[in-house]
């Protein structure tokens, strides 16, 4: 059996740029390589592309930059190259790519539109919907056309909040109420989220949020839990078991989900199975609504009284060995090994041109 040459593509200029490596040693760990010949792609933090051809232990904690084998490398726009292009000008043919970034100049539609100009095929969801999912009030826009419940919500950009400021946030008090959740738009992994009580805090909220994007997504509090449920397929989508997160802060910001070792995760999720099985409905709907591909992970909440609200969908979500995703489908019978696999012959199947 011919193999097929997969790009892995790490790190990245983002705020997860760590948990992409942590998550690509994972993929490499898993990947069969009697199937694959693997290359080894890591963008650094400042945005330079190299070949890595090392031990995938070093790349936590970015210690894979002080490698020897660093070759600087991008992959070309070019769809006549078919892959990667060395500083030398030697040319490596991908047959699919697999890119492991999450967050900003990953998971948000720039990368994949760089593999779509290629005609390279790559794992995970096309441009158009990687940037509607990571967009969250573009993301709430599109599911409020589909109906899909979800939390009451009100987007202010940056603009618009220095030339109202107190106006523009009283007309959000009064739609949500306090507690307020504010989010940064475009940022993954709990990045830059904060709880506001009253006005002040709102105020301090929206400068943290507007620190990693300039626009914010303001939320209402939701009296319930959060549950996440991975869903994997092209045109006829699957979805695996609901997990539930119970976080060991007051909610599952960024430090919660990677740093703090009480924070806890469920699989499958304490709700009835009625419950579980009305989560993967609301998950496959959303994911078709907005154009997913290949895999994502669906959040909700799930209230005290019954209700279940999505929260967000995300398009590379992470696959460390705390991640929820790979957990998920394994409870569906699908082993790490396995599930990728079938993501890269998901993108085999969609093909390069899109």
């Amino acid at each position: 059996m011919d193999k097929k040459t997969v790009g892995i593509v790490f790190g990245g200029v983002s705020s997860e740029h760590d948990i992409s490596c942590i998550s690509a040693k994972s993929i490499i760990k898993n990947i069969d390589l009697n199937k694959y010949n693997i290359v080894l792609i890591g963008i650094t933090k400042n945005g330079k592309w190299y070949i890595f051809n090392d031990d995938v232990e070093l790349l936590p904690e970015d210690k894979w930059l002080n490698s020897r084998s660093l070759v600087p490398a991008f992959i070309s726009p070019d769809a006549s190259v078919g892959g990667l292009v060395t500083a030398k000008g030697d040319i490596i043919k991908l047959d699919v790519v697999f890119p492991v970034l999450h967050g900003k100049n990953g998971e948000d539609g720039t990368i994949q539109g760089l593999f779509q100009l290629a005609q390279i095929p790559f794992v995970g969801c096309d441009a158009t919907s990687s940037g509607v999912c990571m967009d969250k009030a573009v993301a709430n826009a599109v599911a409020d056309a589909f109906g899909i419940p979800q939390a009451k919500w009100f987007a202010i950009n940056q603009y618009n909040y220095i030339r109202k400021g107190d106006e523009i946030l009283d007309e959000a008090i009064e739609r949500l109420g306090f507690p307020i959740f504010v989010k940064p738009a475009n940022a993954g992994s709990s990045v830059g989220i904060s709880k506001a009580h009253n006005k002040e805090e709102l105020r301090q909220a929206m400068a943290v949020a507007f620190k990693e994007d300039k626009k914010a997504v303001l939320e209402e509090f939701i009296d319930g839990f959060e549950v996440e449920c991975a869903v994997l397929g092209n045109n006829e989508p699957i979805a695996g078991e609901v997990g539930q997160i119970i976080a060991a802060a007051e909610f599952y910001d960024f430090d919660a989900k990677y740093n703090n070792p009480q924070s806890e995760t469920v699989i499958p999720a304490r709700i009835d199975e009625a419950k579980r099985e009305e989560v993967k409905a609301q998950a496959l709907k959303a994911y078709k609504a907005l154009g997913c591909e290949g895999m994502s992970r669906c959040d909700f909440f799930v209230t005290n009284d019954g209700r279940v609200l999505l929260n967000e969908i995300n398009t590379i979500p992470g696959q460390t060995a705390i991640s929820m995703y790979p957990k998920l489908m394994e409870a569906v019978g699908i082993s790490y090994q396995s599930l990728i696999d079938r993501l890269i012959d998901l993108a085999l199947e969609r093909g390069g041109r899109i």
